[in-house]
């Protein structure tokens, strides 16, 4: 039985499987097998570490279902984290090549341990046909969107993926299970999206669930948190500076105005590491 090596960490719950460039030429079939929470691993997503030509390390990853999302933001995270501590890195700020662009993970050490993960997350795209999303009108910004014959205000950012946010009074009674995969796969989007549900408590604090592309809802979307800063602030709720609350944790997220880049900083933590069985080709 040929085995596969990998690591289990999380991000404020988020939880992937980590794989170092393995010789596969399937990883949407494995990502499927992997992240099944009875019959494999179970996580939110497989992310493969892979060499690069254009960055210090490649990072592609894949949903429970077998797609391939164009960026994930604890993700990035964990594999910032993993790859210094392996030592795959040894300098504390580098660059990883994603179906997003070039993504710069700066990392926050206690000792030679990586106590937190700041992450440039490059500019949030507003343009309609960027996020993508079908109809006419730029920014998207509380736009009416019918989700079976209900009103909601919707403001869409992609954040190199896209998210459709949602502002709702409490969040803990939201209807994420059903409106969410209703509005993933809705017509206005032909990429899909992640859909965020949020909660201004105050200009600082906001309080959100979401609905992830491919995976259903998950504890925590780095990318998700990214956009509902930009989408708060954009509709006046809230400022640039803002703490996003998550099920498992917090994450600092700015919209800076200096260069209008969103940055990310939070957690990334190892679970377990073991060997997963690899199907006889």
């Amino acid at each position: 039985m040929i085995c596969l090596k990998f690591v289990k960490m999380h991000g404020l719950g988020n939880d992937f499987v980590l794989i170092e460039a393995p010789r596969i030429e399937d990883y949407a079939s494995l990502a499927r097998r992997i992240c099944h929470r009875r019959f494999g691993v179970g996580a939110d997503g497989l992310i493969v570490i892979l060499p690069s030509e254009q960055a210090d390390l490649r990072m592609r990853i894949f949903n429970p279902d077998g797609s391939e999302p164009e960026m994930c933001g604890n993700g990035i995270r964990c594999f910032a984290s993993y790859v210094f501590e392996a030592g795959m890195v040894q300098k504390t700020e580098f660059t990883v090549e994603t179906l997003a662009g070039i993504i710069k993970p700066l990392l926050i050490l206690e000792g030679d341990k990586v106590a937190a993960v700041q992450v440039d997350m490059g500019k949030p795209r507003l343009e309609r046909s960027e996020i993508p999303m079908l109809g006419e009108g730029s920014p998207v910004i509380n736009e009416t969107i019918t989700i079976e014959g209900t009103s909601w205000q919707g403001t869409c950012v992609s954040m190199g993926n896209p998210h459709c946010v949602f502002f709702v009074n409490d969040v803990e009674q939201a209807p994420v299970a059903t409106v969410g995969p209703t509005v993933e796969h809705h017509p206005l989007f032909p990429q899909r999206t992640n859909v965020e549900f949020i909660e201004v408590l105050n200009p600082t604090e906001l309080k959100m669930r979401v609905w992830e592309r491919g995976a259903g809802e998950t504890m925590a979307c780095g990318t998700g948190a990214c956009a509902a800063t930009v989408a708060a602030a954009l509709t006046g709720r809230s400022e640039r500076r803002v703490t996003v609350h998550l099920a498992a944790g917090d994450l600092q997220i700015e919209w800076s105005p200096d260069d209008d880049h969103v940055y990310m900083t939070g957690p990334a933590e190892e679970v377990f590491r073991g060997e997963f069985p690899l199907e006889e080709a």
